[in-house]
């Protein structure tokens, strides 16, 4: 496994942007895997929110936020991005970033987990 670390959640107004990082330890398992983003609202179950290969770039997005986020990552930063805008109050809910074999809105595909960040949208 590889450790992951998100960072750039915080509290926003409706409308605002946010901005989420996921830095792997690994370089080699990056340039392998695929790196998905998931969400956990307080009560409900962890939700796929975006993926992305990491060697083609290819992008796959939830209907709720397609449109309003953008997945990308920089191969020689060994690091995934997630970038919200248009934020939402339903989009509160904390951030976790995943690495696995493929690209997947089954959170069982991805073996390594970041801790997570916390992302607030105020109305």
């Amino acid at each position: 496994q590889v450790q992951l670390v998100e960072s750039g959640g915080g509290l926003v107004q409706a409308g605002e942007s946010l901005r989420l990082s996921c830095a792997a330890s690994r370089r080699t398992f990056f340039s392998s895997y695929a790196v998905g983003w998931f969400r956990q609202a307080p009560g409900k179950e962890r939700e796929f929110v975006a993926a992305i290969t990491w060697t083609v770039g290819i992008p796959e997005y939830a209907d709720s936020v397609k449109g309003r986020f953008t997945i990308s990552r920089d191969n020689a930063k060994n690091t995934a991005y997630l970038q919200m805008n248009s934020l939402k109050p339903e989009d509160t809910a904390v951030y976790y970033c995943a690495a696995g074999p493929s690209v997947s809105r089954n959170r069982g595909i991805y073996d390594s987990w970041g801790q997570g960040t916390q992302v607030t949208v105020s109305s």
